[in-house]
């Protein structure tokens, strides 16, 4: 394939074939075998809200996440690329809202991949 041509589009982002894999615009790669396996990019923190776009009530000291498009209750690996540290969460709210970030963790998610503001991170579905 030579040119990106657009292969689905949502309000959220726009998702392009690119050769072996595809890219949510100007977001990060992804894998070619799914719209989410593998992504790296700038991830942040959130703590407030009283639920969660999935219904449940919103945990701030919880292991969970906002992504765009992967469903809910995926759980995925955020491994924080400065300094090693990683986590489990599960995705239960939609997100993030900022431009140029690929996922939002609840603080305590955050915290325990020891994130200050805005981070470099990697993203990988658990099975």
């Amino acid at each position: 394939m030579n040119s990106a041509q657009p292969v689905r589009r949502s309000n959220a982002a726009r998702m392009v074939a690119l050769g072996g894999g595809f890219a949510l615009a100007g977001l990060g790669s992804l894998a070619a075998s799914s719209t989410a396996q593998a992504q790296s990019g700038k991830a942040s923190w959130y703590a407030s809200g009283h639920r969660t776009a999935s219904g449940e009530r919103f945990n701030p000291n919880g292991l969970t996440a906002a992504h765009r498009s992967l469903p809910f209750g995926t759980r995925v690996r955020v491994t924080n690329q400065s300094n090693g540290r990683s986590v489990v969460v599960r995705i239960n709210d939609r997100g993030p809202f900022a431009h140029g970030r690929i996922i939002d963790l609840a603080r305590g998610a955050g915290q325990a991949i020891g994130m200050n503001g805005i981070a470099r991170v990697a993203v990988a579905v658990v099975d």
